[in-house]
């Protein structure tokens, strides 16, 4: 194969993926112990180099199969980080996204397969490199679209109940919302759908569970209603 523009210095191009899910009323990271050097055993984002055939969709998909177990979540581009010193060992260009998964899906055996631990997105530590800058840079976006789309949904199970969603949003905005106020603006969305079973653990009466209704969204969507709460 011919070989073009061989007096430029080859620059490695990674992909990030900060990895959330939500649990017990907190929004969590999926973070490793880096297996191998430079900072071999430090805290360390989930990511892998770009393959010679590969789109970046396609990498940052095969990241998030090969430590969660799970195929088809949600995901999303940050940015791109290129500082010339961020990697200690070589040039590297990362492409960050973030992936939102419903932890009860997760493979427990990719946890301990890769080192992984859950960690409260507000006590992970120190992480190589600028991971923590990635980290704070993916949370201002999540909060940014969760003002205007569901996309929180992704974090949670197919069915789930108010109080759970409610408590959702309340983790990722990091404050409390009004009860009253919350549920009439989740039910003005339109988009979920209450299911005859109730939720009984914490309570005899019960809540209802719901489920999001994806069809029902596109159609509101289309006529360009504010999902925003």
């Amino acid at each position: 194969m011919i070989r073009f523009y061989q007096q430029e210095h080859p620059i490695l191009v990674s992909v990030d993926c900060i990895i959330l899910g939500f649990k017990d009323g907190e929004i969590n990271a999926l973070i490793i112990k880096r297996k191998f050097e430079p900072l071999q055993g430090e805290r360390s984002l989930l990511g892998g180099f770009v393959r010679e055939n590969e789109n970046l969709d396609a990498t940052v998909s095969r990241v998030v199969a090969e430590y969660t177990g799970i195929d088809n979540v949600y995901m999303e581009q940050v940015g791109a980080y290129g500082d010339v010193d961020r990697d200690t060992a070589e040039r590297v260009i990362s492409v960050v996204y973030y992936a939102l998964i419903d932890m009860q899906q997760f493979d427990e055996k990719r946890r301990k397969q890769h080192n992984a631990e859950w960690i409260n997105i507000n006590h992970v530590g120190q992480l190589i490199f600028d991971h923590n800058r990635l980290l704070e840079d993916t949370i201002r976006l999540l909060r940014r679209r969760t003002e205007t789309q569901p996309i929180g949904f992704n974090l949670l199970p197919e069915k789930f109940t108010l109080p759970q969603l409610q408590s959702l949003y309340e983790a990722i905005y990091q404050q409390p919302l009004d009860k009253r106020n919350f549920r009439k603006k989740v039910f003005e969305m339109d988009i979920l759908e209450r299911l005859d079973e109730k939720d009984k653990s914490s309570s005899k009466r019960g809540a209802y569970y719901y489920k999001f209704n994806k069809e029902r969204y596109d159609q509101r969507l289309e006529k360009g209603f504010d999902f925003s709460l």
